[in-house]
C-alpha cells in the first residue's frame, strides 16, 4: 500500500499525561496520538517524537513522524487530526517528507524554554501551572554569566539522571544558545541544542536558580561541568514551567 511520511508539529498541554512516551494504565501524548490516528486510518500507525517529554511537561513544537496512507495528504491529516484529537492536543502544522525523515535521528536541534515568575501574581492560578514561582531573589547578572558558560560542547553527565543513557554514551551536546531573558513578571531560559538528556534543562535551571539566589557557589556550577556524575547537581526544577518550543531539521527533508 501506497503510503506518505508526515511530519506532525504538536502543542500540548503535559498537565494531564504521564509524558509523551506510550504506558500501560497511563494516559500518555503518545497515546492519545495514535487512537486518533487508528481511528482516521482505520489501523495501528505509530507516532515517532522527537524526543519524550516527562509528565507535566508542555510543548508548542514536538515533532512527531508518522507514515500514513497516500489518501491523506499533510493537510487534510492535520484537520482530520484536529477534529478527534483531545483538547490538551493540537496539531499545529503538518509536513510532506522524505521516506527518509526520522522524528529522532533526523534532528539537528531542539529548543526548550524555562519560565520563572518573580512577581507575586506568579502564583495566580492563571500563572502557577505555566510558570515556577520563585520569591527569592535573583542576581541577574550572576545567571548570564552562567548561562554563557554552556553554550559550546559540554559533557553534561552531571545534570542528567543516573543510567538513562548507555554506559558508552559521552554525554556530550553542543548548546547553540543558552539565555536568560527578562519579560512581564519573571524570567525565561532558553536553551537550543543538538541533543538533551533526561532531565537536563530542568537540572541545569534548578542549578542555575541556586547560584543566582546565593545557595551555591558559581564555581560549583563550572565544576559540575567537568564532574564525572550528578551527585554534586542541585534538585531539577520541576516540570510545569518547562516548554518543548521547536526541533529543526535539515531543509532537503521536506517535500513541500
Amino acid at each position: 500500500m501506497a503510503e506518505r511520511t508526515v511530519q506532525l508539529v504538536l502543542h500540548y498541554n503535559g498537565a494531564g499525561f504521564s509524558g509523551w512516551q506510550r504506558q500501560p494504565d497511563q494516559r500518555t501524548v503518545q497515546g492519545v496520538v495514535e487512537q486518533a490516528l487508528e481511528r482516521l486510518c482505520s489501523a495501528p500507525i505509530p507516532a515517532l517524537g522527537s524526543g519524550r517529554t516527562d509528565a507535566g511537561v508542555h510543548a508548542r513544537g514536538q515533532a512527531v513522524g508518522v507514515r500514513v496512507p497516500d489518501r491523506w495528504d499533510a493537510a487534510r491529516l492535520r484537520r482530520a487530526l484536529n477534529a478527534v484529537l483531545p483538547d490538551d492536543v493540537w496539531t499545529a502544522a503538518a509536513f510532506e517528507m522524505r521516506a527518509e525523515f526520522h522524528a529522532r535521528y533526523s534532528a539537528v536541534s531542539r529548543r526548550y524554554s524555562y519560565y520563572v515568575g518573580t512577581d507575586d501574581a506568579a502564583n495566580s492560578p492563571f500563572r502557577h501551572d505555566r510558570e515556577l514561582a520563585f520569591a527569592a531573589p535573583l542576581d541577574r547578572e550572576s545567571l548570564h554569566r552562567i548561562a554563557g558558560c554552556i553554550e559550546g560542547e559540554h559533557c553534561f553527565r552531571a545534570f542528567a539522571v543516573q543510567g538513562t543513557a548507555p554506559e558508552h554514551d559521552d554525554h556530550r551536546c553542543v548548546v547553540r544558545t543558552a539565555q536568560w531573558r527578562d519579560r512581564d513578571g519573571g524570567l525565561v531560559f532558553e536553551i537550543e541544542a543538538n541533543r538533551f538528556l533526561h532531565h537536563m534543562v530542568r537540572f541545569l535551571v534548578g542549578t542555575m536558580l541556586d547560584v543566582a539566589s546565593g545557595r551555591r557557589a558559581p564555581q560549583e556550577f563550572h565544576a559540575l561541568l567537568r564532574a564525572a556524575d550528578n551527585r554534586a547537581v542541585s534538585p531539577p526544577a520541576p516540570p510545569h514551567a518547562l516548554f518543548l518550543d521547536a526541533v529543526e531539521y535539515p531543509r532537503e527533508l521536506y517535500l513541500d
